[in-house]
């Protein structure tokens, strides 16, 4: 459990200022994450890096010369929203262009994959490097599929190295990406971890046993086997790692390999120099030579009792990499200058687009629509604060539990941005759009992208030249659950919030059609969005940081599509109460 603390919402803010703080010499704020003090030089290509926190030294930690040039940080778990990973590479970014990489999960994916159209678009070379390192996400046959966990600092130590060597943005992909298809690892957790405020773990480990193929989430292990000496931990380790061999690694190469034994967040040093020796004499005695290992902690999970071995198999220019000098708050190696000073000016589009001014709506009906639409963003959060702790037992089954504080972060951001358009006067396509985009930036994560997304084209759909029909609403609707699918390739079927989206509607659509009432044609969508969410506890899920651990979720209901069904349910609720105030819905 975490100890020190004040609002757990405000958790991964107030320890980026501490962190920032304790390091003004190295790394400085801005907006969305942490860059160096000194400026990018020219000419070189840009690394960012980037992911939820609760991961120290990931990510911030990794800022520095010979590593990265910034972080993108999100909340607790959760990745950074599109907004933040554009604002840190914009920071920093220079003619030569950005490398973005990351951990290979849903919510990071959509919002790096967001940011890096966003940076091209403006004319910023940008290419990314997804980490699939975790030989237990998936088979080798779907490695786009595995998700990246200590194997992370291996691939940032050679993006950081090439990018110093002045390489091009495509050179320095290709010795990212090589990396990454170098690198396995294989993690066990002895006990789970608690997110801050939470009163219970995000998983148990029974006494005695330990889960082999943790994720640094919180996500339990997909098998649990009983507690072994170290002797035979080791064995697992090297036995598992050695049993998938990277086809790009040659005779020619060499049998040299980079080590990280990484430690989850409890493990203590003694522990993993101990776990070290038996792993290096077992590498050694197959003939494998290990060059400067790292042991120590790279990638935690909070208080999580576990532990990872790395293998990064090195090539000649791999090796120069992993062997090079670098100074970060977290890590240090060799000798690095320190002279270079950030220019003023460095910060690029720095400002919070929550804060620019919001154009009244042309007529009364059309303002008096935005106060609905407000009305129905309160209801959301208001429904969300009272279930996010179930939302959050429901992601933690199969999951990483931060479900419900994120829809949190998400509504409470969206509830300000509506206050503050539906207080200009705005109409409905305004107050919408801009709450999509407060709650995508500020819950970062899959759902903060998707309900970002969602109700941004459900605003652009629905505009502010008038009052909406029941129809225009309908398609609106419609052009959200569109935006979701686009974004996310979900369908029904997947065990997302897709399954509660589609039927809502589909009914939605019906009803209004029928030429019912909009607020009853949205009472009877939304129940039917109940009805069809609860069944996604028959499904297996095909998508997402569940996916690993589909059987455990066998019974349990997708807290997304849960979530969904709330929302509409108190929309619903909202709607009929303006209709009653107005005689219909304004």
């Amino acid at each position: 459990m975490s100890y020190v603390l004040n609002d757990p919402a405000t958790f991964a803010d107030e320890s980026a200022a501490g962190f920032v703080a304790a390091h003004r010499g190295l790394v400085r704020r801005v907006p969305g994450g942490v860059a160096r003090t000194s400026a990018t030089p020219d000419g070189h290509v840009a690394v960012v890096i980037g992911g939820g926190s609760g991961h120290y030294p990931a990510f911030a930690g990794l800022i520095g010369e010979g590593l990265a040039h910034a972080a993108a940080m999100g909340n607790v778990f959760a990745s950074p929203s599109a907004q933040q990973v554009y604002s840190v590479a914009k920071s920093v970014a220079t003619e030569a262009g950005v490398l973005l990489s990351y951990g290979n999960y849903a919510g990071d994916a959509l919002n790096f994959d967001i940011a890096q159209r966003r940076l091209k678009d403006e004319g910023i070379p940008c290419r990314r490097v997804r980490v699939t390192d975790d030989i237990y996400s998936a088979s080798p046959d779907e490695m786009e599929k595995r998700r990246g966990i200590a194997g992370d600092f291996a691939v940032f130590r050679a993006a950081g190295w090439a990018a110093a060597q002045g390489k091009s943005l495509d050179e320095v992909f290709e010795i990212a990406d090589r990396a990454n298809r170098r690198t396995r690892s294989l993690g066990v957790a002895f006990t789970g971890c608690t997110l801050p405020g939470a009163e219970e773990p995000l998983f148990t480990v029974p006494a005695g046993h330990m889960g082999v193929g943790m994720g640094i989430h919180g996500e339990p292990g997909i098998d649990v086997r009983p507690l072994p000496t170290a002797t035979e931990l080791a064995t697992l380790f090297v036995d598992g790692l050695l049993g998938e061999i990277p086809e790009s690694v040659g005779a020619s190469d060499g049998a040299r390999v980079g080590v990280i034994v990484n430690g989850l967040g409890a493990v203590k040093g003694e522990e993993l120099f101990l776990l070290y020796g038996l792993i290096a004499a077992r590498l050694e005695d197959t003939g494998i030579t290990v060059v400067e290992p790292e042991v120590g902690e790279y990638a935690t999970s909070f208080e999580m009792a576990g532990v990872s071995l790395t293998l990064l198999w090195l090539d000649d220019e791999l090796e120069q990499a992993w062997t090079s000098s670098a100074d970060a708050p977290a890590y240090r190696k060799g000798a690095v200058d320190r002279t270079a000073t950030a220019p003023a000016g460095v910060v690029q589009d720095a400002i919070d687009p929550q804060l620019a001014p919001v154009t009244a709506a042309g007529s009364e009906e059309a303002a008096a629509a935005g106060l609905t639409a407000q009305l129905v963003i309160r209801a959301i959060n208001d429904v969300v604060e009272a279930h996010a702790d179930e939302l959050g037992r429901l992601d933690a089954i199969a999951g990483d539990g931060d479900h419900g504080i994120g829809m949190q972060r998400g509504t409470r951001a969206a509830v300000d941005a509506a206050d503050r358009a539906a207080a200009a006067g705005a109409g409905a396509g305004t107050v919408l759009s801009l709450a999509g985009d407060a709650w995508a930036d500020k819950a970062g994560g899959t759902s903060g992208a998707l309900w970002g997304a969602a109700l941004r084209a459900a605003g652009v759909r629905i505009g502010d030249s008038a009052q909406p029909s029941a129809i225009d609403v309908a398609e609106a609707v419609a052009a959200g659950r569109d935006a979701i699918q686009d974004l996310g390739k979900a369908e029904v079927g997947d065990k997302t919030l897709v399954d509660a989206l589609v039927p809502f509607a589909a009914e939605l659509s019906a009803g209004v059609a029928a030429e019912l009432p909009l607020a009853e044609a949205w009472t009877s969508a939304a129940s039917v969005a109940t009805a069809q969410a609860k069944a996604t506890s028959e499904l297996l899920p095909r998508m997402g940081r569940a996916r690993p651990h589909m059987e455990k979720s066998l019974g349990t209901p997708d807290p997304g599509a849960i979530s969904l069904a709330l929302a509409m349910t108190a929309a619903a609720s909202a709607l009929a109460g303006r209709r009653s105030e107005e005689g219909e819905v304004k």
